[in-house]
């Protein structure tokens, strides 16, 4: 499967049960989150909205059916006969003024050690009460944001952009920042770097580049995520 982007001038989201387990499958999620845990004690088995179906209307309506579910879910990929159950997340393209495009490498502690990919994250339920929906989506991908470059955006700053369908059927939603200077990009990352850093955390992103061009995103020395060469060509107008 390949990743896809696209363009959406409706969203409607609509929240559904949990999918049922047999105690054969919990059991073996449940080894194959604490065999996760072992080989990396920074995961955490915290609240995420996963993704349970979605459905275009050819005239860019997108409804999405989302579930409450915790990170362990995940151990259930390529389990025979579980729940077909995939991620939820929102990502941010972060130009800078003189056009390039921030990109990071996803340190050793994260769940995808060295993969280049935009500000973002998996995208977390809305508490008691709480509707799912585009602010929602806004706030969450400027906390990431913030929390991942040290870039202080407010959140209705962030112009949502097109859906990605990624590769192992996630589904992800993209925003762009305003653009900021090459240099104050590069400083509030090193200062959020030194921060984590000095208190005992590992920064999600143990390296940050500014890119120019495809050519220049492709020669990155590790692998990118699956959508990001899409929303780049995309961003460069190519």
């Amino acid at each position: 499967m390949t990743a896809e982007l696209w363009d959406v001038s409706r969203l409607r989201f609509e929240e559904t049960a949990p999918p049922g387990l047999t105690a054969a499958q919990r059991t073996t999620m449940d080894a194959r989150w604490a065999a996760a845990v072992r080989a990396n004690p920074t995961l955490f088995d915290g609240p995420v909205a996963a993704l349970a179906g979605y459905e275009r209307d050819g005239a860019g309506g997108l409804s999405v059916s989302w579930t409450r579910l915790t990170y362990r879910f995940r151990a259930l990929r390529g389990l025979p006969g579980a729940p077909a159950v995939a991620a939820l997340f929102v990502a941010v393209l972060q130009p800078c003024d003189d056009g390039r495009l921030l990109v990071g490498r996803m340190s050793p502690t994260t769940s995808a050690p060295g993969r280049w990919q935009p500000p973002g994250g998996t995208l977390e339920p809305p508490g008691d009460g709480g509707a799912l929906d585009l602010e929602l989506l806004r706030a969450h991908a400027a906390r990431e944001l913030a929390e991942e470059t040290g870039s202080d955006t407010p959140a209705d700053a962030l112009v949502p952009g097109p859906v990605v369908l990624g590769a192992r059927g996630s589904l992800g939603f993209l925003f762009t920042a305003p653009p900021r200077p090459a240099r104050e990009l590069r400083e509030r990352y090193a200062e959020l770097a030194r921060t984590e850093t000095a208190s005992g955390v590992d920064p999600e992103f143990d390296r940050v580049e500014l890119i120019g061009s495809l050519s220049e995103l492709r020669s990155r020395p590790g692998p990118l995520a699956s959508y990001l060469e899409l929303a780049a060509r995309r961003f460069f107008g190519a």
